[in-house]
């Protein structure tokens, strides 16, 4: 765990990660909790049904619709948005915790939310993840398996309207290799760390701390 000059654990960063569907996000999750250490990956809830080998409260927290509406009326979750007619949200509880202890939180959802997060949380760091072409992407759709064309191509028109909103990030990562890209997104989260924003505590007590030395010269 990274430690600042007053041995204090350093606040987490909040880094939401976005991509069309296809794009190769969870076997990039996957990896980056793999081969990097400090990170914590969030949990989202969905009303979507479980697609096969997945667990609640692993790869999400499964609800009903009415279950998860409940959630929205607590103010229990940090965003939530509706996506090929499921609900995905983000709960508030488990990211704060884990910010608070010093770890970088993944989030990995769909763009309305990630824009949502941003208003709301203003130094939460935006990834977009894409694959190198559009063929890529239909191909990587297709041979998945788990849907029907009708689905993918669903999953493609909607693509077409997110890439109108990849601007918006604060980086773009392009999934062609994937060891590659894991490392550079490793690099892009750590460098925020040290940016003015994120050392503002640490400005503050090195300011003071040398301020002791002007008063010296005086005396």
């Amino acid at each position: 765990m990274r430690q600042k000059g007053n041995m204090m654990a350093e606040r987490g960063i909040l880094v939401v990660v976005s991509g069309f569907s296809g794009a190769g996000k969870g076997t990039l999750m996957k990896r980056l909790m793999e081969k990097y250490d400090n990170y914590a990956l969030s949990v989202s809830a969905t009303t979507r049904a479980p697609r096969p080998g997945e667990e609640h409260g692993r790869e999400y927290f499964f609800h009903t619709k009415q279950e998860f509406e409940e959630l929205i009326l607590q103010d229990a979750l940090i965003e939530y948005a509706q996506y090929v007619e499921n609900y995905y949200g983000t709960p508030k509880a488990y990211v704060e915790k884990q910010l608070n202890a010093g770890k970088d939180v993944i989030l990995e959802i769909e763009i309305q939310g990630a824009l949502k997060v941003k208003k709301k949380l203003p130094d939460t760091l935006l990834l977009f993840v894409t694959p190198p072409t559009a063929e890529e992407l239909k191909r990587r759709l297709v041979n998945r398996g788990t849907e029907t064309m009708d689905v993918i191509e669903s999953r493609l028109r909607r693509a077409s309207e997110e890439a109108e909103g990849m601007s918006e990030y604060d980086y773009i990562l392009i999934n062609d290799q994937i060891e590659e890209c894991v490392d550079k997104m490793h690099a892009i989260i750590q460098s925020q760390h040290e940016t003015v924003k994120n050392r503002r505590d640490f400005i503050k007590e090195i300011t003071e701390e040398i301020a002791v030395f002007e008063k010296g010269e005086e005396e």
